[in-house]
C-alpha cells in the first residue's frame, strides 16, 4: 500500500467514522484495538490488510472499498446560483412508512399511490418482504401493491434492515394481534435514545403488550384477556406512538379513546387509511380520537399519501437562502401556517393561491410562489409545538434562514438532546451559530456563505440544512456520504438541478 493510497483510505475511515458518531477509542473498542492504532490508521501512517478494511467497513456501516459504484455518495455543490421555476411537493416520508406499517393489518390487497422513492421506505420494504409480505412495483414504480401472507415468517426478518430505521417499532400495534409472542430488532435511524421507547410500551400495555429488551431485541409477550377499560392518556403527544395505538386499537373488540393523541401530518393520514379499511376514527385531527375496533381486515384498498410538509418547507428554504423566485405547487398548507407566519414576521415576500384537497381526499394543499426577501430576525425565540405549533422537524430549517437575515435569532430544539449541536456544522459554510446549550443556538446574520467540504452529520434535518446552505455559498463545496438524506428526500439533487441548482452526485 503506497502511503499516498494510505492517506486516502484513512481520510476515509475517519470521516466514516466522524458520520457514524463515534470517538476513536469507541472505534478501537469495536475492532479489539487501541485508540493509538486507530489514530495511526487514520492518519495514514499504518498499512492495513484487506481484512482490516473489510472489518473497519463493517464496523462503520460504511463501504469503504468497493467494486463497481456501491460505495457512499457525495454531492459537489457550484454554489451561488438562482433557482427558478415550479416544483412540486413529492408524498410524505413519514406517512409512507406509517402506512407500509398499516398493511401488515390488512389480509387484502394494498395499494399505495405516489409513495415516496427513499432509503427509509427501502428498509421498511426489505423488513417486509423478508416476513412474506410480497411487494410489487406499478405504474413504472410509482405505486406500491402489497399482500401479506396468511402467516408471517418472523423467524426470516431482515434484522440489518430493520434495525437501520426507526419505524420498525411500528411493528408492535399490528403484530401484537396475531401472534402471543414475536422478537423484534431494536429501532434504529436516528439515535434519539433508549428512553424514546417507553411512551410506546406505556401505551401498548393497555392492550395486553409486554415488552423485555434484551441482545439487541424487544422480546414480546401479548396477553390476549387484556383490552382498553378506560380512555388511554399518552404521556408523550408523539407522532409514532400515536400511530402505534392507533395500529394496535384498529383490531381492537370495542372503541378505544386516545387522549393527547397528535394530530400531524402523518396520523392524519394513517387515520384516513384506516377509514379506507373500515376502521371508524372519530376527531380526526384533534388530540381526542375514538377507534371503533374491527374483528379482522380483509379489504382491497387504494390510498394516496398526502404531501410532505417537511420537504415543502426545505425547498421554500432553498429560495429563501439563495434569493431566489421560485413556485412550490401542492404545499400542504395546513401544517406550514406556522412557519409561514413567523417568515411574514420576519419579511418574506410571499403569495398563496386557492386550496383544494389532496387525492387522499383529506389535506388542503395551495401553491407557494416566493420572491427573494430581505429578512429580519425574529423578536421572539423559535421553538416547535405539537401541531398545530411549528413542526418539529420543520425547526431546523430556521437555522439556515436566521443565517440570512439581519440580527440575532435564538432556536430552542427542546426536543431532541443532541440535534441542536449538528447546527453548528453551518460554520463551516461561514455561518456564526453558536451553541448555548444541548437544545439552543444563537445565530446571527447576515451570513457570507463560503463552499467547504464537510461530511453529513448522522441527522436528516440538519444534513438537508447543510446542504442548503451549500447552494447559497459561492465556489465549490463538498458533502461527503449523503445516505441519511437520501433516507427522507426522493432524488433531491437532481430536483433542485431542474430549478438552476448545480450539484454533482458522485462516488470515490
Amino acid at each position: 500500500m503506497t502511503e499516498t493510497y494510505a492517506d486516502r483510505i484513512g481520510g476515509l475511515i475517519r470521516d466514516a467514522r466522524k458520520h457514524r458518531g463515534l470517538t476513536q477509542t469507541q472505534l478501537a473498542d469495536v475492532l479489539g484495538t487501541s485508540q493509538s492504532a486507530v489514530h495511526r490508521i487514520e492518519a495514514g501512517n499504518q498499512n492495513l490488510s484487506l481484512d482490516m478494511v473489510n472489518r473497519i467497513a463493517e464496523a462503520l456501516d460504511s463501504p469503504l472499498i468497493s467494486v463497481g459504484s456501491n460505495g457512499p455518495l457525495h454531492l459537489r455543490v457550484q454554489g451561488g446560483a438562482k433557482l427558478n421555476g415550479t416544483i412540486e411537493v413529492r408524498s410524505s416520508k413519514n406517512a409512507a412508512v406509517a402506512l407500509l406499517c398499516a398493511s401488515l393489518l390488512n389480509r387484502g390487497r394494498t395499494v399505495i399511490r405516489g409513495i415516496a422513492r427513499i432509503e427509509e421506505v427501502n428498509r421498511i420494504l426489505e423488513v417486509l418482504t423478508s416476513i412474506g409480505v410480497r411487494a410489487t412495483w406499478l405504474n413504472a414504480g410509482s405505486d406500491l401493491e402489497l399482500i401479506r401472507p396468511d402467516e408471517l415468517d418472523l423467524g426470516a426478518m431482515d434484522v440489518e434492515a430493520a434495525r437501520r430505521t426507526r419505524s420498525v417499532i411500528m411493528f408492535l400495534g399490528p403484530l401484537l394481534h396475531s401472534y402471543p409472542s414475536f422478537n423484534l430488532p431494536y429501532a434504529g435511524g436516528c439515535d434519539l435514545g433508549v428512553r424514546t421507547i417507553e411512551p410506546h410500551l406505556q401505551v401498548l400495555r393497555r392492550f395486553g403488550l409486554d415488552v423485555v429488551s434484551t441482545d439487541g431485541y424487544y422480546q414480546c409477550t401479548v396477553d390476549e384477556t387484556v383490552e382498553p377499560v378506560r380512555p388511554i392518556t399518552l404521556t408523550q403527544r408523539g407522532d409514532t406512538v400515536t400511530e402505534n395505538a392507533l395500529l394496535a386499537a384498529a383490531l381492537s373488540r370495542g372503541v378505544t379513546v386516545l387522549r393527547n393523541a397528535s394530530s400531524n401530518y402523518m396520523v392524519q393520514d394513517l387515520c384516513v387509511f384506516l377509514t379506507h379499511l373500515g376502521v371508524e376514527i372519530d376527531g380526526i385531527g384533534t388530540t381526542t380520537l375514538r377507534v371503533h375496533g374491527v374483528e379482522s381486515i380483509n379489504t382491497d384498498v387504494e390510498f394516496a399519501p398526502s404531501e410532505d410538509p417537511i420537504e415543502a418547507m426545505s425547498l421554500l428554504t432553498a429560495a429563501i437562502v439563495t434569493q431566489s423566485e421560485m413556485t412550490i405547487q401542492r404545499a400542504p398548507i395546513e401544517f406550514l401556517e406556522i412557519e409561514l407566519a413567523i417568515l411574514e414576521e420576519m419579511g418574506l415576500d410571499f403569495t398563496l393561491s386557492d386550496e383544494y384537497v389532496a387525492a387522499n381526499g383529506h389535506t388542503r394543499l395551495v401553491d407557494l410562489s416566493i420572491r427573494p426577501s430581505k429578512l429580519r430576525s425574529p423578536i421572539d425565540k423559535i421553538h416547535p409545538m405539537p401541531f398545530p405549533g411549528l413542526n418539529i422537524d420543520n425547526l431546523p430549517f430556521f437555522a439556515v434562514i436566521a443565517a440570512t437575515a439581519e440580527g440575532k435569532t435564538v432556536i430552542h430544539d427542546w426536543v431532541y438532546e443532541n440535534r441542536a449541536i449538528y447546527l453548528t456544522e453551518l460554520n463551516r459554510l461561514g455561518a456564526r451559530v453558536q451553541l448555548l446549550d444541548p437544545h439552543r443556538v444563537i445565530v446571527e446574520g447576515p451570513t457570507r456563505w463560503r463552499g467547504t467540504q464537510v461530511v453529513c452529520p448522522p441527522a436528516l434535518r440538519p444534513a438537508v440544512c447543510i446542504l442548503l446552505g451549500m447552494l447559497a455559498a459561492r465556489g465549490e463545496s463538498v458533502l461527503r456520504d449523503v445516505y441519511v438524506i437520501n433516507r427522507g428526500y426522493e432524488d433531491l439533487a437532481n430536483r433542485l438541478n431542474a430549478l438552476g441548482a448545480n450539484i454533482e452526485v458522485f462516488r470515490d
